[in-house]
């Protein structure tokens, strides 16, 4: 599957829209894929949210507006999706460390920046040569019983996972020995999109059961269907396993031959893992299967 022409589609969309209301879900939708898998790629790439990109597109956009056309300032901070000339100015002095106005009466050339290119160069930069290969297996069926939440995850404006995933942890950890039938010592946080056209997630932290029997109060039972993962091994401090996923899906996956199945990805908490120590090992594994082949030119 072609990710990066993906992306770039989605880019050429933002791009052509930047004067009017721009929906992240009619980006995904022009790109091609889920809000959620666009919004996962397109931070992995650039290291924006798409609504950060767009502002950012916007605010270059206003630079050439504000020395080519006559236009109104407020007009200009409208277009550019700020609600009062104040707000625009406050982020324009920010990007640029000038005001609108000021950049207005001194006629300085600045270059509009060009739109992002998504090829293979660019993601061996932004990859700074990372060549970790994972381990591809079939994954069994499992029953999975544990606790769940949802949240936003890093690559979304809402981002709420030190509310949510911690918490949830202590509180599923606590009560871990209540749960029948547990095979194996390995903990898994089971990650899947909450709906379509959105970028909520579904969070589970569970255990593996031979048998669903006796759930407790306030947990609940999944089942993980069977399927082929990659899994990459994340070592080191929990807190920057989010470059080790943003590696998956901006340079593994686009290079890999293979496309997002869109079912659970999985993370593996066993013996080695350690939530203090930088010497922790954990796993994290995506759903894949192969893409289908180019169709003929007819």
């Amino acid at each position: 599957m072609n990710y990066l022409g993906q992306i770039q589609r989605g880019v050429d969309y933002i791009e052509g829209h930047l004067a009017l209301p721009i929906a992240i879900s009619v980006v995904a939708r022009e790109s091609g894929m889920s809000q959620w898998h666009f919004q996962r790629m397109f931070k992995g790439l650039t290291g924006d949210t798409v609504k950060d990109y767009i502002r950012s597109r916007r605010l270059a956009r206003a630079l050439d507006l504000l020395l080519n056309t006559d236009r109104r300032i407020i007009d200009i901070a409208v277009e550019a999706g700020f609600d009062s000339q104040e707000s625009f100015t406050r982020a324009f002095k920010a990007a640029f460390d000038d005001t609108p106005a000021r950049y207005r009466k001194a006629g300085k050339r600045r270059p509009f920046p060009p739109k992002a290119r998504f090829d293979q160069d660019y993601l061996a930069h932004i990859a700074q040569g990372i060549s970790a290969e994972p381990e591809i297996y079939t994954q069994a069926q499992m029953h999975l019983v544990g606790m769940r939440t949802s949240y936003f995850g890093t690559d979304s404006e809402k981002n709420n996972i030190a509310e949510r995933l911690p918490p949830l942890w202590q509180q599923f950890l606590a009560r871990l020995s209540e749960i029948e039938h547990t095979v194996g010592g390995t903990c898994y946080g089971v990650v899947r999109q909450l709906r379509a056209n959105s970028d909520e997630l579904e969070y589970f932290c569970a255990i593996e059961v031979s048998q669903l029997a006796a759930i407790p109060a306030g947990m609940l039972a999944l089942t993980n269907p069977a399927a082929t993962y990659a899994r990459f091994a994340h070592r080191g401090a929990v807190k920057l396993v989010d470059s080790t996923v943003n590696y998956i899906y901006s340079t593994w996956l686009p290079r890999s031959g293979r496309r997002h199945s869109y079912a659970a990805d999985l993370e593996f908490y066993g013996a080695a893992y350690s939530p203090t120590s930088d010497q922790s090992l954990m796993h994290y594994a995506i759903p894949i299967e192969d893409c289908p082949p180019p169709k003929e030119k007819t």
